[in-house]
């Protein structure tokens, strides 16, 4: 947007859970630098440990994303209501790329708030992304190295290698997030963050073991079925959703 429509007063936004990565920050620094102007930080005034006593103590799950709900639409929601109801008329770009067809983004629920997907109606793909990054001189959030989602520090839509990581990674986030699990599961949660398997069983040595071997073996299978494009020969990330072959994910969270 600030490329190729530099008419335009964007007001950047990020609505923040409270359990996000440290290299979400990070990479809002950086992309504050790129946009030149800040990103405003939209905190919801009630926190997770707020909701999840709501919700009698479960979990977040796909079944029940009471997460995007209230961390993420909510605080956008109540930011925008007084400006639409006053009679002026906004426009939401989202970036919903056009090879996500499994995406449909936020419904408005307003006449005066108008939801725009530019990506979809410019066709830019994930290799159009990958190229808007590196020509800015921004490049992919550090955490994109060992995970291929949002920021969230445990969202219940990560692959088992994903939290196998999140523990090397950030093993006190790794942590508290057992320790929201073992509450849940003692509050008579049927969610555990990863489904049918506790993280306390998911950090025993010998099924992380098992973890990482599966993972490797669906790289090996996945690069060797990949077709090299000679114009692109820095072939961007492969996705671990990707080789796991899901397509479920938070319409608003996810990359």
């Amino acid at each position: 947007m600030r490329h190729h429509h530099p008419e335009l007063d964007i007001e950047y936004f990020f609505t923040d859970t409270g359990k996000e990565l440290p290299e979400v920050y990070e990479f809002l620094v950086r992309l504050e630098g790129v946009l030149g102007k800040p990103i405003k930080r939209l905190n919801p005034d009630r926190d997770f440990d707020f909701w999840l006593k709501q919700y009698n103590n479960f979990l977040p799950s796909a079944q029940t994303r009471w997460c995007t709900r209230q961390l993420k639409l909510r605080p956008f929601e109540e930011w925008i209501k007084p400006i639409v109801k006053e009679g002026t008329e906004v426009y939401s770009y989202v970036a919903i790329r056009a090879d996500e067809e499994y995406r449909e983004g936020y419904s408005s629920k307003h006449d005066n708030l108008k939801i725009r997907l530019p990506f979809k109606e410019e066709g830019i793909d994930k290799a159009g992304v990958m190229e808007i990054l590196e020509t800015s001189g921004l490049g992919l959030p550090e955490y994109y190295s060992w995970r291929s989602r949002s920021g969230c520090t445990f969202c219940f839509f990560q692959q088992k290698i994903e939290w196998v990581r999140l523990r090397e990674q950030h093993p006190e986030a790794f942590e508290e997030a057992k320790r929201y699990e073992k509450n849940a599961v003692e509050h008579g949660s049927p969610f555990t963050w990863t489904q049918g398997e506790p993280l306390s069983e998911l950090e025993k040595p010998d099924r992380i073991a098992q973890i990482r071997s599966d993972y490797e073996e669906r790289l090996s299978r996945m690069k060797a079925k990949s077709m090299k494009n000679p114009l692109r020969p820095n072939q961007e990330p492969i996705d671990i959703d990707d080789l796991y072959g899901q397509s479920k994910m938070c319409l608003a969270c996810h990359k």
